[in-house]
């Protein structure tokens, strides 16, 4: 065990913050110990993730680029300190958050666990390539190699020793005889005939034809090797690097072609090398040439290093590589039989198929494909088998990483970093659990202990009862959020923190009980008013297998399972495209027949029917891609804010209309930055890194429009506050005001209203959206479709959504979320639980009803979990 762990009670054993203020910090300190499993826990708001990569990781950022040379901190300028007095023992970070969206457009699932850089060093040291015009296996082979297969035929084999000169190209080829003459050969063969280069043939000219030279003729016998060393080197001398070896046989005359180098010496093409280079679609010596890589159609003119983000998002696939991404030449090259595209196509539990039966295949007298195999496969593997453990199995190695969820893409990156042998590190992790089943929480909190043991430092921002209960450290941050939070609250290990009376996360970590919160939902099958059922029959989408469910009106259902069992297939894919195109032909119907009134989604049910006006669908997808989005603009209030604004005397002597105040008018805004208040400097080998927009000083608009005040506080003010202290500026203001009360009742009041959609979570994002749905009027009998609300909820939030959605159901709409949170799952009216695994193994619906039967029945991950937590 190293120094470090060894003194975990001494300074030199912790990370030493002192006086944090950044953002709603209120001037705290924590000693975090080193080398162990910390997590940050408290209510959304709290400052959990203002400590951990706003100080801890900014801070550590910082340092690294202050060691980087003179002119590299010039262009990046300067680097602003997090406003903290001091931090001691701090380690190089490493921040592995959720945003898959920023990753790289080339960027796959085998990138970002650095599985492809394995596989691209074994296919280049023992995959085997093939000509890609006529599928012959390609290779190298030097002067002796040669010699050796003639030596090796039985003795008294006759055998022509030739030189390839033209191969299968039209014309009378007078020069070409002229040239075999002039080397010093006497004999030609043309077309397969031998001929006498002194009276040559008079050839065709519209045909194509085949010449070598015949460099020597010999029959075999000991002695000869002189002798066919000096031909076989003249032979590709003259047959530009290919020989061929004509030898009779039974059969007759028969060719073989050799080349000294990587040639097909059939077709007459050269290729460079194997190098794992030739594998990469990041590179343009592996990359196709018509995609530049990306899969997708792009235009002929685009440079290799300009892809835009929109046209890679077309879906529209190459039509030269098929979505492989690499050139004909790298998708030929084959080890074992497959290529690289296809062994990427796998999942990642196919993949661990194929791994095994290569180590199995592995000698124990090593060749050099066993050296490489043996250096190569443990690193694969534990990637794999990590990705296994923690439920992603399903996923497919070429799988884009913009396409992945928040913990698909973290567990992709956690997987890479388990696998990198870093020591000494300190990894800043923001909830490695989301989008987990509870039943591979276990097997990713050994994980975090696995990468905790290598001697790395775990800052973890979590919520997850059971990743808390096995934490080394806890730090519990409150009371509340926003101005109201920003203090710790308790820290020291899970037990001192249950002990703790002011700490309500201790409160939830002692709680194992599910069902018990003193109001006992009556079973749906008993309630009369909810007797309508939606039905989906014989659903195949995706790895969904003829399934067929029913989904109660009026109701809360979570729909359950493991990562990848068809939750989101059954959903997204076919319960909300059902329903819109019922409500789309419903509407067309009446509006044909000229009927106004309820444009409702009447579904039978037996005799029953039930009534749906609207759906809305609430996923955890970004806001937005740009800077200048945010919840103020998303919500639809800063239109009415900009009206405000423009309604103020100095507004109106100064001429200034509302879009003055918007982000998009050039009039307004700060032209050096566009609206944004930062701007991007890019480095090479290096992030994008954003810094301050030195003309507006990060303010957004020009000096003219900060001139006008509303109540003292300018635009940009307006934009930093968050949202709790929005509602008391805009009390008066009745539209501004009802949808910030609605974000306050999703526990979104910490929020600022000018906080860059790019910043959010997806959990965080996702409130942002129904809150703005929910604050509309007339809303009336919708279906809201939920996508794991619970994302970045602490317990206590947990039950106010809780609430919120129980309102919703209570006023006669219908919800359904995906989820994994058992307190929800719990709480729900009916269960529809997904699985039994997933990818090929799931898909099928293994049990539903209230979440006391499914309970009580035990069958599925989801009832287990259920039975243990009653």
């Amino acid at each position: 065990m190293s120094a470090d762990a060894q003194s975990l009670n001494s300074p030199v054993g912790h990370i030493r913050v002192r006086g944090a203020r950044v953002h709603n910090l209120q001037n705290i300190g924590v000693d975090i110990p080193r080398q162990r499993l910390t997590v940050l826990t408290g209510v959304s708001g709290s400052g959990k993730s203002s400590l951990a990569f706003d100080v801890i990781h900014a801070e550590s950022q910082r340092r690294y680029l202050e060691s980087l040379s003179a002119e590299t901190r010039a262009r990046v300028g300067a680097w602003q300190r997090p406003d903290v007095d001091v931090i001691d023992g701090l380690p190089p970070t490493i921040s592995v958050g959720q945003s898959a969206g920023s990753a790289s457009l080339r960027s796959t699932l085998a990138t970002t666990t650095e599985i492809l850089d394995y596989l691209r060093l074994l296919f280049a040291r023992c995959g085997k390539a093939h000509c890609p015009k006529c599928s012959q296996p390609l290779s190298a082979r030097n002067p002796q190699e040669i010699v050796q297969q003639i030596l090796a035929l039985e003795e008294g084999r006759k055998v022509m020793i030739l030189a390839p000169l033209v191969r299968g190209k039209r014309g009378a080829h007078r020069d070409v005889f002229e040239t075999i003459a002039k080397a010093g050969f006497v004999r030609a063969r043309v077309d397969g005939e031998p001929v006498e280069v002194s009276q040559p043939p008079a050839l065709v000219k519209t045909k194509s034809h085949t010449i070598e030279a015949i460099v020597d003729r010999v029959v075999v016998k000991a002695g000869l090797q002189a002798r066919l060393r000096e031909s076989v080197e003249l032979a590709l001398k003259h047959g530009d690097g290919t020989v061929i070896l004509c030898e009779q046989s039974a059969d007759g005359w028969q060719d073989h072609a050799y080349c000294s180098r990587f040639a097909c010496a059939d077709c007459g093409v050269s290729f460079a090398e194997l190098e794992p280079r030739t594998f990469s679609f990041n590179s343009p010596h592996g990359a196709c040439l018509s995609c530049r890589g990306l899969g997708v159609r792009v235009a002929d003119e685009t440079d290799f290093d300009t892809i835009s983000a929109r046209q890679s998002e077309r879906q529209e696939l190459c039509a030269d590589c098929g979505g492989a991404r690499l050139n004909p030449f790298a998708r030929g090259v084959r080890f074992r039989g497959i290529t690289l595209p296809e062994l990427l196509g796998k999942t990642v539990s196919e993949a661990r198929r194929i791994l095994s039966e290569w180590e199995a295949s592995v000698a124990s007298i090593e060749t050099a494909e066993d050296r490489v195999l043996r250096r190569t496969l443990p690193a694969i593997r534990s990637r794999l088998d990590f990705l296994i453990r923690v439920g992603a199995d399903y996923l497919t190695l070429d799988r884009p990483t913009r396409t992945l969820s928040g913990g698909e893409f973290q567990r992709a990156r956690l997987a890479a970093c388990l696998g990198s042998g870093l020591v000494g590190a300190c990894y800043v992790l923001d909830e490695p659990t989301v989008g987990l089943h509870p039943k591979d929480t276990t097997a990713m909190v050994d994980a975090l202990h696995d990468l905790r043991d290598q001697g790395n430092t775990l800052l973890v921002v979590e919520h997850d009862p059971d990743v808390m209960r096995n934490a080394d450290h806890l730090i519990d941050l409150g009371p509340g959020a926003g101005v109201d939070g920003g203090q710790v609250i308790a820290c020291g290990s899970p037990s001192e923190v249950v002990a703790n009376a002011a700490s309500v996360t201790g409160r939830y970590i002692g709680q194992t009980l599910l069902f018990d919160h003193g109001r006992v939902r009556v079973p749906i099958e008993r309630r009369s008013h909810e007797s309508t059922w939606l039905t989906l029959a014989n659903v195949s989408v995706h790895n969904l297998r003829d399934v067929s469910v029913r989904i109660p009106l009026q109701a809360l259902t979570a729909i359950t399972g493991v990562s990848g069992s068809g939750k989101t297939s059954l959903v997204h894919h076919a319960l909300v495209p059902q329903v819109l195109e019922t409500l789309a032909r419903r509407a067309s119907e009446r509006s044909r027949l000229g009927q106004r009134g309820d444009h409702s989604l009447a579904l039978r049910t037996g005799e029953e029917f039930g009534a749906i006006t609207r759906l809305i669908e609430v996923t955890q997808s970004p806001l937005g891609r740009t800077p200048t989005s945010n919840p103020a603009t998303y919500s639809g209030i800063w239109d009415e804010v900009c009206k405000l604004y423009s309604q103020t005397r100095e507004a109106k002597l100064r001429g200034f209309r509302a879009s003055r105040f918007k982000f998009n008018s050039p009039s307004g805004r700060c032209e050096a930055c566009r609206g944004r208040g930062v701007q991007r400097v890019r480095l090479q080998l290096l992030p994008d890194v954003f810094v301050t927009c030195p003309s507006c000083r990060g303010e957004r608009f020009n000096s003219s429009t900060l001139q006008v005040r509303f109540h003292g506080r300018t635009v940009a003010d307006v934009l930093r506050m968050r949202i709790d202290e929005a509602s008391e500026l805009f009390a008066n203001v009745p539209r501004v005001a009802a949808v910030l009360k609605t974000f306050r009742e999703v526990g979104l009041g910490y929020l600022r209203l000018g906080q860059s959609a790019t910043t959010l979570s997806g959990g965080e994002a996702q409130r942002v959206k129904l809150a703005t749905e929910l604050s509309r009027e007339n809303l009336v009998s919708t279906m809201f479709v939920l996508d794991e609300p619970t994302t970045g909820l602490h317990p206590a939030d947990v039950e106010r959504l809780l609430s919120l959605l129980r309102r919703l159901v209570d006023a006669g709409h219908t919800v359904v979320v995906i989820e994994h949170h058992l307190e929800l799952i719990a709480q729900s009216d009916w269960l529809i639980d997904l699985g039994p695994d997933g990818g090929s193994r799931g898909g099928q619906i293994v049990a539903e009803g209230s979440p006391a039967e499914v309970a009580a029945r035990g069958i599925g991950y989801t009832a287990l979990a259920l039975a243990a937590a009653h």
